[in-house]
């Protein structure tokens, strides 16, 4: 007579619904950790749980917890953006260098009000870029994900709060 060895119980692969809803705030934690940010580490939270949502399909629960596998692309996507920040500041380093302007009477184009040149300043130059891809181009959502190499739903957040805080800005002003 032999004895099996006991099977080891198949771990269950919950929804990602379910996985998301319970570990949303410790994704999102880890990242504030990591960037000391809010509002990059929504962003980046967002990006996370996109990646994780197209990656679905491939996560094994017997391979590991959905928290470990969630924070892996978690530090993944911070590591990316950490990345692209640095890049995006020595472009702007080398450009500054290489031709400083003068200072220019209207350096956000003719017929801007100076208050409006003001809530211009007061956004980051990622904010800015945004606002001049999408709302000065006119390009949709799609294409400036491309040009600026993050996800669309990172471009529509960036977008909102750029706008959001010009319009703040604005209120301020006139009041």
């Amino acid at each position: 007579m032999t004895l099996d060895a006991p099977r080891q119980a198949r771990a269950v692969k919950p929804t990602f619904a379910a996985v998301a809803e319970e570990l949303l705030d410790d994704v999102y934690g880890y990242l504030l950790y990591l960037t000391r940010n809010r509002a990059v580490a929504e962003d980046l939270t967002s990006e996370t749980f996109e990646t994780a949502l197209r990656k679905w399909r491939r996560f094994d629960a017997g391979r590991g917890t959905p928290r470990a596998w969630l924070l892996a692309i978690a530090r993944s996507t911070a590591l990316d953006w950490f990345r692209a920040d640095a890049r995006r500041r020595k472009r702007e380093e080398r450009a500054e260098a290489v031709s400083p302007r003068p200072e220019a009477p209207d350096p956000f184009g003719e017929g801007v009000s100076p208050e409006l040149e003001a809530g211009l300043r007061s956004l980051s130059a990622a904010e800015r870029e945004v606002v001049a891809l999408r709302v000065v181009l006119e390009l949709d959502g799609e294409q400036t994900a491309r040009v600026l190499r993050i996800s669309p739903t990172a471009v529509s957040t960036r977008l909102h709060r750029a706008l959001a805080k010009l319009e703040e800005r604005m209120r301020d002003d006139s009041a």
